[in-house]
């Protein structure tokens, strides 16, 4: 289940988040934390499975579209095809709109997926370095 980001979950998706970067910069994570807290058009959801969040989706919403800025599934649920259950959902809350994604988020999809291909080939500048 896809449910709205809440500041209580806020180590969780920290957690969930690094699982994105190259490198653990906690300063670059608290600003994005403190973006999709403050930024209206930045929305952060949180996949949950039972009483367990697994995954994190962060989107950026457009009049016509979304970006897919951030995209993370917990190791251990990765091989469960949660990651596709996560974008399914996602897309059916976004009705019309057309997906993109962040380099970051591709890149994350694709190994989730055990692939180097990239499907939406739209970039936007990294969501955290």
């Amino acid at each position: 289940m896809l449910c709205k980001y809440k500041k209580s979950y806020q180590k969780v998706a920290m957690g969930l988040l690094s699982l994105m970067s190259k490198g653990f910069n906690f300063k670059k994570l608290q600003e994005t934390i403190q973006e999709y807290e403050q930024n209206p058009n930045w929305q952060l959801f949180l996949w949950k499975e039972g009483d367990n969040v697994t995954g994190l989706v962060g989107i950026e919403l457009h009049e016509n579209h979304f970006i897919l800025l951030h995209f993370s599934v917990n190791p251990s649920y990765q091989g469960e095809e949660t990651a596709q259950r996560m974008l399914e959902v996602l897309r059916n809350q976004m009705q019309e709109k057309e997906m993109h994604l962040s380099k970051e988020a591709a890149r994350f999809l694709a190994k989730v997926r055990g692939t180097s291909d990239v499907p939406i080939p739209y970039y936007k500048e990294q969501a955290i370095s």
